[in-house]
């Protein structure tokens, strides 16, 4: 038996917080592309099926960029997450 004394089985708020918000950074581009690859399953005008309507290609481009314009937004708030994070409270000194 060793005399070292028992590690925690928890992290700390912030190191857990850290982690989690960069995992997220991390799968904003597989958000990303699976977002842009939705326009691929709505009807084209090539559908044989009469029913469907097909998307224009002018909402599609609209959607391409609000997709874009999304997925910056969402990078730059999981980033001010993160160098919120880093800055020390002054309470805690």
């Amino acid at each position: 038996m060793s005399n070292q004394p028992p590690t925690p089985l928890f992290l700390e708020r912030r190191s857990y917080r850290r982690r989690r918000l960069m995992d997220a950074l991390r799968l904003l581009p597989l958000v990303g592309v699976l977002l842009w690859m939705l326009p691929l399953f709505w009807p084209s005008e090539a559908a044989t099926d009469a029913a469907l309507e097909p998307v224009p290609m002018s909402r599609a481009v609209i959607y391409v960029f609000l997709v874009w314009l999304g997925l910056i937004c969402a990078a730059f708030a999981l980033w001010r997450g993160l160098w919120s994070d880093e800055t020390p409270d002054k309470d805690a000194a």
